[in-house]
């Protein structure tokens, strides 16, 4: 199993981050199968998109909240990392745990 569950939307509270908001979390790995994804469908164009980060952040989004690591945005980066055989990804995960 890539992941730790396969989710469909978002269970944790808006955080109202926007995106230069979110470019202040430093980002840092986190394993694959840690992670809960909030969308049920992979849109195949960003999965082979060569410059699919080019509009974009770098890193994926992750949300941890109740002990749960919530991959809000990058699903397609999650899906090429485990494409690679790499077991983690670099995201940037915001604690709205405390």
């Amino acid at each position: 199993m890539i992941f730790k569950r396969i989710g469909e939307g978002r269970p944790y509270p808006d955080h109202g981050r926007s995106f230069k908001e979110w470019a202040e979390v430093a980002p840092r790995q986190i394993r694959l199968d840690q992670l809960i994804t909030t969308k049920r469908h992979l849109d195949l164009d960003a999965l082979l998109s060569q410059d699919s980060t080019f509009y974009g952040d770098l890193f994926a989004h992750v949300v941890h909240w109740r002990g749960g690591y919530y991959l809000e945005d990058g699903l397609h980066r999650a899906v090429r990392a485990a494409l690679q055989q790499r077991t983690v990804l670099h995201a940037r995960v915001l604690d709205l745990e405390g």
